[in-house]
């Protein structure tokens, strides 16, 4: 069929992840004219490989404390539209939630596909024209874009700079740019990070622990702590936490990583368990201690086999130090290729929270991970992009 370019469009949106999906719904549904455009030739790829393929659509619990950004302006967002609304709006759509131990919540089916069909069907119950495969690569005030696709209201959901083969390569901040938004630095966040390959962590690859992880700047003061799981790999160090805790280390480069392998002990607390044991039992070792709490893989590369009675005090006090703060040489993280999301972009100053609409450039509307947002692991960025999502249609369809 011939699509009619000249028709103007009440909303068009730019971008069919996850913000953009929701934003089309809820124009579509308040009685606007809307026509989604993606560029990739499928819709919802990142959607389809989040959470392992499960999709962990959202968290039990999400507070503005779970996002990097504006807390004040976020909480306003999370609020248009709550996780009790967000599995609510799944469960009509026929795309149940089960809740892990965890606090992530999946689909009952633990198919990420399921959702990606569930709102793509939404979005046409609803009127919503889709595009796929249509690459918007200009955007004039007034809205035209591509030189012939005219809206009198368009919603940029582009995404940010991750997994860039899936389609969101960060275009979208040049459009934003176009219309007279500024951006800021970006850079890769919940991403893994790359170690000194010379580093014992390489030798013992597939070693999991649970492990409170802190940036400290190189004067030593911390600007970030994060506790999880972390997952030492062949190329580095991976797992919730690290994660977690990467757009920090990336932000304060030049900066240090360190872990306390025995989240909970400290450096004196450690210090008077052992002086103690030596003295109930000279013949102990450091090791032999830590083998009732640590992988013994990784006891072997932080602990010595010196009884304890035969340590001198800074042997000792040597061997606290790689337990509790154990330095971890970072060189780099692995870049967008494996990051699950961007941290920067288009400032939240520069858009009226209550409708997601553009403060620069009226009938422009932003949402999604576009935005200078980001959140933990574990469905954050997920319910970040529901209810901005959602804010967005809501307030371009009125």
């Amino acid at each position: 069929m011939q699509l009619d370019n000249s028709a103007t469009h009440d909303v068009a949106i730019i971008g069919a992840g996850a913000a953009g999906l929701m934003a089309a719904i809820q124009a579509g549904r308040a009685g606007a004219r809307v026509l989604l455009l993606d560029g990739a030739p499928k819709i919802g790829a990142k959607i389809i490989i989040s959470g392992g393929g499960r999709c962990n659509v959202t968290h039990d619990v999400v507070t503005p404390d779970d996002f990097n950004g504006n807390r004040n302006a976020i909480a306003k967002v999370l609020r248009a539209f709550t996780v009790e609304q967000t599995i609510e709006f799944f469960s009509s759509l026929g795309v149940a939630l089960k809740r892990e131990a965890t606090g992530k919540l999946f689909p009952v089916s633990d198919r990420a596909r399921d959702v990606v069909d569930a709102l793509l069907r939404a979005a046409r119950e609803a009127g919503v024209e889709v595009r796929a495969g249509v690459r918007v690569t200009s955007v004039e005030r007034g809205f035209v874009m591509n030189d012939e696709i005219r809206a009198k209201r368009i919603v940029l959901a582009t995404g940010g700079r991750s997994v860039p083969k899936t389609g969101s390569d960060g275009f979208g901040y040049a459009l934003a740019q176009l219309l007279g938004h500024s951006v800021t630095g970006t850079f890769p966040a919940l991403v893994p990070l790359l170690i000194d390959p010379q580093h014992w962590a390489a030798s013992i690859r597939g070693t999991s622990v649970d492990a409170e992880l802190s940036v400290k700047t190189t004067s030593g003061r911390v600007v970030r702590r994060e506790r999880g799981s972390m997952l030492f790999t062949h190329f580095g160090i991976s797992g919730p936490v690290v994660l977690d805790i990467s757009r920090h280390w990336i932000a304060a480069r030049p900066a240090l990583l360190s872990a306390n392998l025995l989240p909970g002990e400290s450096f004196a607390s450690m210090q008077s368990m052992l002086i103690a044991e030596s003295q109930r039992n000279p013949h102990a070792t450091v090791a032999s201690l830590l083998k009732r709490r640590l992988p013994d893989r990784l006891v072997a590369q932080v602990a010595p086999n010196t009884p304890l009675a035969r340590l001198s005090k800074e042997e000792r006090n040597d061997a606290i130090r790689k337990i509790v703060e154990c330095e971890l040489p970072v060189t780099r993280d692995r870049g967008f290729e494996y990051a699950e999301v961007t941290a920067g972009g288009v400032p939240l100053s520069e858009v009226n929270v209550s409708t997601m609409e553009s403060r620069v450039c009226p009938g422009l509307y932003v949402c999604g991970e576009i935005l200078d947002v980001d959140g933990k692991i574990g469905g954050y960025n997920f319910q970040w992009a529901w209810s901005s999502g959602y804010a967005a249609g809501i307030g371009a369809a009125s």
